[in-house]
């Protein structure tokens, strides 16, 4: 039986380089010359004969992992699709981009970060009206693992779509604190009169602690927004301070600048694959490649910005040097201008 003429490592290679246009056509296209290179077909089958798995992102994240220490960070993006027709995974999902209900794929991260280093752990791609699973659960199964592989962060953060009773329990199963927003009509009972929204209690933006309903005691901290609103931020530390929840909110923004990057840097929304299998397997290699682009940061201090123009640049500078004669002849016609 004849080998793959391609494995996923050099699709990941490609994604690094790809400028912008991300297809198994285009990387045929660009593959090395030899006796076996290969042509896009060999790319395609790729996609569509290994099983999706994300094991192999966690062998290669936890060399900058810190298991004892940083934040673990549930988040999820919608990667946009807009012209999908017939994309499997492709739903209807509210963008926080576009402030409007688009068509993509939702992708849920699990990251780690020391406010620094931004370090994607794991990731599940939501398809509830095919298996029925929930973002919440999505959320658990990662936890899971996570758990398992020894992490003790400082805190698990999360948005209030996750700030379910069963997540919250969870994580304190686990042995873990947390912080996340609360929905203005969760809940509490500040003063032991009986619960109500926490919308309508009298919360402090120093901290007031309160029972939870079907929780125990949590601390709110009611905090004024840009906009003129307000976010109750909570969580089951009872000591802990407004600084400390400011500084660990702050770093829940990574999450935030990690899907960008992923987005800008690693094509992870150009697949144009139909299947399920080869989209799952696209985004999950696309996260590897920003995982590369993260870890030469780390290393050597130079942003994904900058390693990958480093990449084009060099192709820049081989056609400058020798320019194709088809564009040179276009000298001898004189300037419109």
């Amino acid at each position: 039986m004849n080998h793959p003429k391609v494995t996923d490592l050099d699709y990941i290679n490609f994604l690094v380089a790809a400028p912008s246009v991300v297809s198994c056509a285009e990387a045929g296209r660009v593959q090395p010359d030899g006796p076996r290179r290969a042509a896009h077909d060999a790319l395609t089958r790729l996609l569509h004969r290994l099983a999706p798995d994300a094991t192999p992102l966690w062998e290669e994240a936890q060399q900058h992992v810190v298991l004892h220490t940083g934040l673990l960070i549930v988040d999820d993006t919608t990667l946009d699709k807009p012209y999908a027709q017939h994309i499997e995974l492709v739903h209807r999902h509210w963008s926080g981009k576009h402030h409007r209900v688009v068509q993509g794929i939702t992708l849920v991260t699990l990251l780690w970060s020391d406010g620094t280093d931004a370090i994607p752990c794991d990731y599940r791609l939501y398809d509830k009206p095919v298996d029925g699973i929930t973002k919440n659960e999505h959320c658990r199964t990662m936890l899971a693992p996570a758990h398992q592989r020894g992490f003790h962060p400082r805190c698990v953060a999360f948005d209030s779509w996750y700030s379910s009773l069963e997540n919250l329990k969870t994580v304190r199963g686990y042995g873990w604190h947390w912080l996340t927003r609360l929905k203005s009509n969760r809940q509490v009972n500040p003063d032991g009169a009986g619960n109500r929204a926490v919308k309508d209690s009298v919360i402090s933006p120093d901290g007031t602690v309160v029972q939870l309903k079907g929780y125990g005691m949590i601390q709110v901290f009611r905090i004024d927004t840009p906009d003129g609103d307000t976010e109750d931020w909570v969580t089951d530390v009872l000591t802990m301070t407004p600084l400390e929840r400011d500084d660990v909110a702050g770093q829940v923004w990574t999450i935030e600048v990690d899907h960008r990057g992923l987005k800008q840097f690693c094509g992870v929304e150009r697949c144009q694959a139909r299947s399920e299998r080869a989209q799952r397997n696209h985004i999950g290699w696309a996260i590897r490649a920003f995982l590369r682009l993260e870890h030469q940061r780390i290393c050597t201090g130079i942003s994904w910005f900058e390693t990958k123009m480093a990449i084009i640049r060099s192709a820049l500078q081989l056609y400058l040097s020798l320019p194709s004669p088809i564009l040179i002849g276009l000298a001898q016609y004189p300037s419109t201008a």
